[in-house]
């Protein structure tokens, strides 16, 4: 099995990053191990560990159903189709967001990788995610050059 029909150069997949910001703020909610989440709940996110189960959610959602919630953060996702086994995309992304100060917590999905940061630092992820994919534009390959 391969990693999908998504891309896999480093160079390409940074000069294609074209990072989105999401409006909505989003919360980390965890819960111990058991059923589905609440009802009314809908996240956008959710991953069980050992320990209990993450969701992400809306903040305004989680202030709704009176949820406990940490890390207000903002999605970015790099709309760029990673192929998910390509080798160092995230590595270069965060620490392009860590030289800037800039926490993030990624997860990957089939077509996407997505960024949550938080929200008082959102226009500065972007902005230097938006400066990475531009510094590697003229590094990537053309498609007449990658054969």
């Amino acid at each position: 099995m391969t990693g999908g029909g998504g891309e896999h150069d480093l160079a390409r997949l940074l000069a294609n990053l074209q990072p989105a910001l999401d409006p909505v703020t989003y919360v980390f909610v965890t819960r111990p191990p058991g059923p589905a989440a609440p009802p009314g709940i809908e996240p956008l996110a959710r991953f069980r560990e050992a320990e209990g189960e993450t969701l992400v959610v809306a903040r305004a959602m989680a202030e709704r159903h009176a949820l406990p919630a940490t890390f207000p953060c903002r999605r970015i996702t790099l709309t760029v189709h990673s192929a998910l086994d390509a080798v160092g995309l995230l590595a270069a992304v965060t620490q392009c967001l860590a030289a800037a100060g800039i926490p993030s917590n990624a997860i990957s999905a089939y077509h996407h990788d997505h960024l949550f940061v938080p929200a008082d630092r959102a226009d500065d992820a972007l902005a230097a995610l938006s400066a990475l994919g531009r510094a590697a534009d003229g590094q990537a390959p053309t498609p007449s050059s990658a054969r």
